[in-house]
């Protein structure tokens, strides 16, 4: 009742590799492209309609076709709810993980805006694989480990201080010896993103110990590149301390 039969009929087949051939070569990446409106338009008590049309667009040959659903899986989450975004999209969710760089940028950019819609226990299995984030398929695609790092900033509120010590601090401080300086910079603002949450949790033996390995690991090494990078840390860590004292005051 809420669109005519025939109209989500002929969207439906869009899917069909014979009107590709026929039609337009990237029919199907249109209708990846406009299956968060269609799912809008229709509601969750409707996505039945729509769960195996994009279960075939996210098995797609075309990895612009799965990129395109990658960019916009957690835009489909926010509209299903946490019960069938558990149930039908965090499979999907998991296969994009794996995927080409191409189709994996689309999960990490917005990898914060997912993650924050699962249950507790689910998000923590994904602790699991955000260093897999690190290794990509090119290593000079350096804005891969940008995206990272920022995204790694925002994800520090969805996790208990020990996960973030125990999972997120390696992967911050792999970061911030990253042969590109872009990616160590905001690598930087991460590891005092992670020092300002022990602290803000009372978590201080962490802090206290996540301090004395940057002193380690940064202000004695041997090359100039790790001490600079210390410097650097503290550098932001009194700037971030600066902005804090004059917004309380």
């Amino acid at each position: 009742d809420i669109i005519p039969q025939p109209l989500l009929d002929q969207y439906l087949s869009m899917t069909d590799p014979a009107r590709a051939q026929t039609v337009d070569t990237e029919i199907a990446k249109h209708c990846a492209y406009s299956l968060p409106g269609v799912a809008l338009t229709l509601g969750r008590q409707n996505w039945h309609c729509l769960k195996d049309t994009y279960e075939t667009l996210a098995s797609d040959v075309q990895w612009k076709v799965r990129r395109t659903l990658a960019f916009s899986i957690h835009e489909l989450a926010v509209i299903l709810g946490d019960q069938l975004t558990a149930a039908d999209l965090v499979p999907i969710f998991n296969g994009f993980l794996k995927d080409l760089d191409e189709v994996r940028i689309g999960v990490l950019k917005h990898l914060y805006d997912f993650l924050k819609l699962l249950h507790a226990d689910k998000r923590r299995e994904y602790l699991y694989q955000l260093q897999e984030f690190v290794v990509t398929d090119n290593s000079r695609n350096w804005r891969f480990r940008y995206e990272l790092a920022e995204q790694l900033i925002l994800i520090l509120e969805l996790y208990n201080p020990n996960d973030v010590y125990d999972y997120l601090r390696h992967i911050a401080l792999t970061l911030c010896s990253d042969k590109v300086s872009e990616v160590r910079w905001i690598s930087f603002k991460l590891v005092v993103a992670i020092l300002q949450k022990f602290y803000a949790n009372s978590a201080n033996a962490l802090g206290l110990n996540f301090i004395n390995e940057l002193v380690v690991r940064f202000r004695h090494c041997s090359k100039w590149v790790g001490r600079q990078a210390f410097a650097f840390i503290c550098q932001v860590g009194m700037f971030s301390l600066c902005v804090s004292m004059c917004t309380s005051n």
